[in-house]
């Protein structure tokens, strides 16, 4: 029996799946994959049992396609659903790894820029002595990139995410404050510092990994345009043996071709809440998710 698929429904109908999700549902529909809802406001919320009251009973093995969850409401859901017979193929702990950088930095080191973080929660920034301390752990200076365990906020780059130099600490607090400000309730897990690594300007490639392996290449969604019209093939060599130490069924990797023409890795993430580009045709990672 081939997987359930977990779409978000529609917050304005209920029985409809979300708009942004509407063409994978028809996708999974084409390929055999049955098709349930989940309430994602609801689990936002704290109502994990609401959330999932929708779905049927009994439906075995199931992928999510939606929004991003935080990681420890992706647990609460995966408890929500499995009392209901359904038991999501990324387990929490494997989510949390391959969702939030502390989870996955450390087997990708190699392959994307250096970083140092500091755990800490909604509302409360790193006092300036601690982040002294870890920006000297990133070596000498030059420029460094703020964003919390699972995002940035590139858009207000130039007063909450980019540090021009990493040794100018009244900088580099007011840059941290700030993003921590502006994420309010929504900062992931802590800060990070992301040394700062010269890409070409075309766009990054998102590369999607089922079982260890490549199952499809497409542009970013911030820049669905350049992908694969302005890019070449992400030279992957490197990164595969780190998405096989990873041990997470099923992620993204966001690569970056660096001037110097070496791909780099920008971000790792679980492939249940990775968005694929706008009008990008979701049915053969849907064919992939089918047969895995």
């Amino acid at each position: 029996m081939p997987p359930l698929l977990l779409l978000c429904r529609d917050p304005l109908a209920p029985r409809r799946t979300d708009p942004h999700f509407a063409a994978e549902a028809r996708a999974a529909g084409e390929r055999g994959l049955r098709v349930g809802r989940i309430d994602h406001d609801a689990l936002l919320a704290g109502d994990a049992a609401g959330a999932v009251a929708g779905v049927p009973r009994d439906a075995g093995p199931a992928w999510y396609r939606g929004w991003m969850i935080p990681a420890a409401r992706y647990a609460e859901l995966a408890a929500a659903l499995a009392r209901r017979g359904v038991t999501l193929l990324t387990p929490p702990e494997d989510y949390r790894r391959a969702h939030e950088l502390p989870g996955w930095y450390r087997v990708f080191a190699p392959v994307t820029p250096r970083s140092v973080w500091f755990p800490t929660t909604a509302g409360r920034t790193p006092g300036r002595e601690r982040l002294a301390a870890g920006a000297a752990l990133l070596g000498g200076g030059g420029p460094v990139m703020v964003k919390d365990f699972v995002k940035s906020r590139k858009h207000e780059c130039d007063e909450a995410c980019y540090v021009p130099d990493l040794t100018d600490t009244d900088r580099l607090a007011a840059v941290v404050g700030r993003f921590v400000e502006l994420q309010a309730e929504f900062l992931a897990g802590g800060v990070v510092l992301r040394s700062f690594e010269r890409f070409t300007p075309t766009g990054e490639a998102r590369v999607w990994w089922l079982n260890g392996r490549p199952v499809l290449v497409t542009a970013h969604p911030d820049t669905p345009d350049h992908f694969p019209e302005h890019l070449p093939e992400p030279d992957l060599t490197a990164v595969a043996p780190c998405v096989k130490a990873l041990a997470c069924r099923f992620v993204t990797t966001d690569m970056a071709l660096r001037e110097d023409g070496v791909w780099r890795v920008v971000e790792v993430g679980d492939g249940q809440v990775s968005d694929l580009p706008r009008d990008r045709d979701p049915g053969p990672l849907l064919t992939a998710l089918a047969r895995d």
